[in-house]
């Protein structure tokens, strides 16, 4: 399935971010994704400790992870995030592409659920945020 990618950045792979190996440890890759999803949602206005006020919380509920080229200590990469909806779910697929040759490094399907005052559900304030680009998919 060909990923429609709504936001992108720029990052660089730090050294403290690198295993003995000398490639990036596999945990800081999702770091990178998290990363990207919350610029991604604080370049829509939207604001994590505001919705936190109020009781609206995204919360991770499934990761599904492929590791392809490594990235090292000083390489420039691309974040690449796409986004659709299944039921209650926002599904964040994540690319990460390794700057200097475009070779995918990473891929991720995140999947993310809203808990409201505690309680799994729908949520009006990212389906308002995220309506520009969101499909629902069945």
């Amino acid at each position: 399935m060909k990923t429609n990618y709504i936001y992108e950045t720029r990052m660089e792979v730090r050294d403290y971010e690198c295993d003995i190996q000398g490639i990036v440890n596999n945990a800081n890759y999702l770091h990178y994704t998290e990363h990207t999803r919350h610029r991604f949602i604080n370049s829509l206005g939207v604001s994590f400790s505001k919705l936190h006020d109020k009781g609206v919380d995204p919360v991770v509920a499934r990761m599904s992870l492929e590791y392809k080229t490594p990235l090292k200590c000083d390489d420039e990469f691309i974040s690449r995030l796409g986004l659709r909806k299944q039921g209650i779910r926002y599904i964040f697929t994540h690319d990460l592409f390794r700057a200097s040759d475009e070779r995918l490094s990473f891929h991720a399907e995140v999947s993310l659920v809203v808990l409201t005052n505690g309680k799994l559900g729908e949520s009006k304030d990212y389906d308002e945020a995220f309506a520009p680009f969101l499909k629902e998919n069945e």
